[in-house]
């Protein structure tokens, strides 16, 4: 088992990254992520206009993958994913959704115990998730905070322990990065923020050769979950709308019309998250609706 620190990171998925570890198919790697803001938030007295932006973000790696080429798929399985006992969230003035209506910035520390986040007297269910997680991408730089079809700030709820990530290869290597972990998030992000917290990701990674997604994929216990990142949530929503019939279509052997059809009657098209450059869609399909292993059908 590998593992690597925090201070191995990165702050864009780029074509030219340089390795941080080499890990070879089915070995295990664990990495310690910091959170998204860089551990510069450290009490309630810490706001956002007082950060400094160039350190948000890190997403600890990469790793290269021996043997991944581009056209493959690297498989991603996420073990655990543990947490710090407490994290952050905090918003303000032109942040999120609805920033031009908050008046002040506000951060709020959370403690995590026993299952829990703690936010004044409600205890919410602790379910943590990778928000940012990708490979080198076909040809230039994407800051960690953006996502494409490389994965990156994807900020997809689903993607936590148990659950098989697949990310399109394009370059030699993969090399896979991750980072801000949330503790809690809610389907949008909506005020900019998770409950943002340092963890330590623990993962196998593995190959499938001379077959890849087109947008990443997430296998979870009983869906599939095409995840697709774009300028606007409409274009979004639309192009994971295509890609989940598309799925369907390939999975049940059928025609556009009856795969159209069916996602009409079975498929959901949700929203991961609504404040980074990219908005993030999703459809999450069923495993009821096919037969087979997921893999066959990227």
């Amino acid at each position: 088992m590998k593992s690597i620190r925090s201070r191995e990171h990165v702050y864009a998925l780029s074509s030219d990254m340089k390795a941080a570890a080499t890990a070879v198919p089915g070995e295990t790697v664990v990495f310690e992520t910091e959170d998204a803001l860089g551990g510069q938030v450290r009490s309630e007295k810490d706001v956002l206009e007082q950060l400094d932006f160039a350190r948000v973000n890190p997403a600890t790696g990469p790793v290269e993958v021996v043997g991944a080429e581009p056209g493959d798929t690297l498989v991603v399985r996420i073990q655990r994913i543990d947490t710090a006992d407490h994290g952050v969230a905090l918003t303000g003035p032109g942040m999120g959704v609805l920033g031009d209506e908050a008046s002040q910035h506000v951060t709020r520390v959370l403690s995590i115990e026993n299952g829990c986040v703690r936010f004044d007297e409600l205890r919410l269910p602790a379910r943590p998730m990778i928000g940012v997680i990708g490979v080198a991408p076909a040809e230039g730089s994407h800051p960690t905070g953006t996502a494409h079809r490389h994965g990156g700030n994807m900020d997809t709820k689903e993607i936590g322990a148990g659950t098989t990530l697949y990310l399109p290869v394009f370059q030699p290597g993969a090399y896979l990065a991750m980072g801000d972990v949330h503790a809690a998030m809610g389907d949008g992000e909506v005020c900019v923020a998770g409950c943002e917290v340092a963890a330590s990701v623990t993962v196998e990674v593995d190959v499938l050769k001379g077959r890849s997604p087109t947008w990443p994929t997430l296998e979870t216990y009983d869906a599939v979950v095409v995840i697709v990142s774009l300028p606007t949530i409409g274009e979004a929503l639309a192009e994971a709308t295509r890609q989940g019939v598309r799925f369907l279509q390939r999975a049940r052997r059928t025609s556009f019309e009856d795969a159209y059809i069916l996602a009409s009657l079975a498929m959901d098209v949700r929203v991961s998250q609504l404040v980074d450059p990219n908005k993030t869609a999703k459809a999450v399909i069923s495993k009821r609706l096919f037969t087979g292993m997921v893999s066959e059908y990227l």
